[in-house]
């Protein structure tokens, strides 16, 4: 695992959010069924979608599994039923130890990447920073 120098300064070893995100950000409409969401992941081969708008958020695969153990209909619950927000994020500046250290702490397997100007560019996961530090 790169560790930071001891004057604060970045190494030029230092991975960094940027490095290893997924992209382009897959998305969904809180709109959407819980079962056009999980044919999206299926298709799309992620295991994460963010949710854009005034109440961004997340669903995993893990919401759709709770969707389904639920006996919920999936061709009716929204994404916006079952959807995490507010959610936590980063930036593509953030250290990625930073970012798995986020991740334990709050107990989540993704973060959805912000650039510099706040726009959201890409997502981070937990196999991410796993792939990194193996």
């Amino acid at each position: 695992m790169p560790l930071a120098p001891l004057d604060g300064s970045m190494s030029s070893n230092t991975v960094l959010v940027e490095d290893v995100m997924s992209t382009p950000l897959e998305t969904t409409s809180p709109d959407a069924t819980v079962r056009e969401a999980a044919r999206q992941m299926r298709e799309t081969n992620v295991n994460g979608l963010f949710v854009p708008g005034s109440s961004a958020g997340i669903v995993t695969t893990t919401d759709v599994v709770h969707a389904v153990a639920e006996n919920a209909e999936l061709s009716e619950r929204r994404i916006s039923d079952v959807m995490t927000s507010p959610v936590e994020r980063v930036e593509t500046s953030t250290e990625l130890n930073e970012a798995a250290s986020m991740m334990t702490n709050f107990g989540i397997k993704h973060l959805p990447v912000m650039d510099e100007h706040g726009d959201y560019v890409g997502m981070v996961s937990s196999t991410d920073t796993t792939d990194e530090f193996a």
